[in-house]
């Protein structure tokens, strides 16, 4: 289990190198002096203003957003239709999975391990000033506390009844049993958020191709262990695609307003050169 909270580690790593000229080029100077407490606070907003923005998103959507979300609720009615099929598939797999990756795909879907590699992502930004990993906590953060506020509250509504415990079309709605709170799927939500945020980092295709694909042993490993039906799955991880992004633009936006911000006050004095009588002279305008 140690190997792969390692090599997240070193991803982040990665990150910090590879743009430490970058984050030299963009943090204005006034950002550079900001105490660490001044930082926390600026980036709690942050965290805010994208938790909301993910739920207000959908009231700027325009036709093409509604016809993907279309695709999205016809493609799960889809694979309804496989659900039985596909859960006796993965069931046989079972036993020929190695532990280590079933074990990894339960530990990085809980709660408690997930927010525990997001934050310390975070406060290696916070500490080290470094706005690309900063960045980096704030989306993952963000993100997994978005989509999660949605599963918690779907799976209760829906009450669906994870495979073993039920048919794929049973369920009981605003039940408190832990078999009836399939639908979608938490781990899938936590897991592939971390994963997916990661990979935006970069823009090689092959370690995006890489992160995406380590995202999807926890979505997998709860197929095996009859956790979750195939449709929890994959409209859990649309519904991760659709939040991660929707908060990586709101990102972009704010944080690039910061620095024109900073750029206008740190140019708030015009120097004009002046000729007048027998006087040369420099004069600047607050």
């Amino acid at each position: 289990m140690m190997k792969f909270f390692l090599l997240i580690f070193s991803l982040l790593f990665t990150i910090q190198t590879t743009t430490a000229q970058e984050d030299k080029l963009e943090l204005a100077k006034e950002e550079k002096d900001i105490t660490t407490w001044g930082l926390a606070k600026h980036d709690a907003k942050l965290m805010w203003g994208g938790f909301k923005h993910v739920y207000t998103r959908p009231l700027e959507w325009d036709q093409d957003d509604f016809a993907v979300l279309g695709g999205v609720i016809v493609g799960t009615a889809g694979l309804n239709l496989l659900d039985e099929r596909a859960n006796r598939y993965f069931d046989n797999q079972s036993d020929d999975v190695p532990g280590i990756i079933k074990d990894f795909g339960w530990y990085f879907g809980s709660p408690q391990n997930n927010y525990g590699v997001n934050s310390a992502i975070y406060l290696a930004g916070l500490f080290t000033k470094s706005k690309k990993l900063r960045k980096t906590g704030i989306l993952m953060i963000t993100s997994a506390s978005a989509a999660g506020l949605i599963q918690t509250v779907s799976k209760t509504v829906t009450g669906r009844a994870r495979p073993n415990a039920g048919g794929s079309l049973t369920f009981k709605p605003f039940s408190s049993e832990g078999g009836y709170h399939s639908f979608p799927s938490g781990h899938t939500i936590l897991s592939f958020t971390t994963f997916y945020a990661l990979s935006k980092q970069f823009d090689n295709i092959w370690v995006k191709g890489a992160l995406i694909g380590a995202g999807m042993v926890s979505p997998v490993s709860r197929l095996w262990s009859e956790a979750h039906w195939l449709t929890d799955v994959a409209l859990s991880t649309a519904l991760t695609v659709f939040v991660v992004d929707a908060v990586d633009n709101y990102l972009d936006k704010a944080m690039n307003d910061d620095i024109t911000q900073t750029e206008k006050k740190q140019s708030r004095v015009s120097w004009q050169l002046r000729f007048g009588g027998t006087q040369i002279g420099v004069v600047g305008t607050f």
